[in-house]
């Protein structure tokens, strides 16, 4: 399943663990991740010697994986999560954290794992949910993956990223009439959309309106060029013109 719409980041939500002085030091602990992990690993094990608790441990698993310690952030944040005292729906974006690092390691099997555990504890969170039907794609489960960005759709009817992603899903099935009518509603909530241009193209050119998908594929490349989806659209491109000679 070709991930146009999911790019993995890691949302660092300040969790309600704490008030006043050691919420303030949570969020320049995190702010920290973004710009040197380094620094964020090193205050965040100081500060757990202080008593910084789950707040610290959380900053600590995060900046290892801003450090490409994909694997090692996975297993801190999983095991917070089992220890936490904290609600479902924080442990369950702690969950959510570990899967995306899981899919940074392209361990799609742990991956799934947390998504699963996560969707246990918030089974209605469109943003997990949105997740694991890419992890479901990428092992080639199209139909699960269908399933869930149904319910995504449920939950939120024009989030554009279920639509193309479920586009996809159901190119890959076959169901093309299907993945157009997604896309194509996509496009009508966003008609510069790159993902939704980046499948609309490729459904056009299965469709032999080699026209059409030249169209989408172009304004991609001018409109966004330094997107991940202006990279794929190139190269369709280039296919296209080689195809013609």
């Amino acid at each position: 399943m070709r991930i146009a719409v999911f790019i993995v980041s890691l949302l660092i939500p300040v969790f309600a663990w704490a008030q006043d002085e050691q919420a303030q030091e949570y969020r320049h602990c995190l702010s920290l991740v973004k710009i040197n992990p380094d620094d964020a690993l090193e205050e965040a094990m100081a500060w757990g010697t202080m008593g910084g608790g789950e707040p610290a441990r959380h900053c600590g698993a995060l900046a290892r994986i801003a450090q490409k310690q994909y694997e090692d952030g996975a297993n801190r944040l999983e095991e917070l999560a089992k220890a936490s005292h904290q609600d479902n729906f924080v442990r369950a974006g702690m969950l959510a954290q570990a899967a995306q690092a899981w899919t940074l390691a392209r361990d799609w099997d742990r991956a799934d794992a947390d998504q699963v555990a996560a969707l246990k504890l918030t089974p209605d969170n469109p943003d997990i949910l949105l997740d694991h039907a890419v992890t479901l794609g990428e092992v080639h489960h199209y139909p699960e993956a269908v399933e869930t960005l149904n319910r995504v759709l449920i939950l939120q009817p024009n989030r554009i990223e279920a639509l193309v992603l479920r586009a996809s899903a159901r190119r890959f099935l076959d169901d093309r009439k299907s993945a157009l009518a997604d896309v194509e509603l996509a496009l009508a909530l966003d008609p510069n959309d790159a993902d939704g241009l980046l499948e609309r193209g490729i459904l056009r050119r299965l469709n032999g309106d080699t026209k059409g998908a030249r169209e989408d594929w172009v304004k991609i490349v001018t409109d966004k060029p330094a997107s991940a989806a202006a990279a794929t659209a190139q190269r369709n491109l280039e296919l296209l013109d080689l195809g013609s000679r």
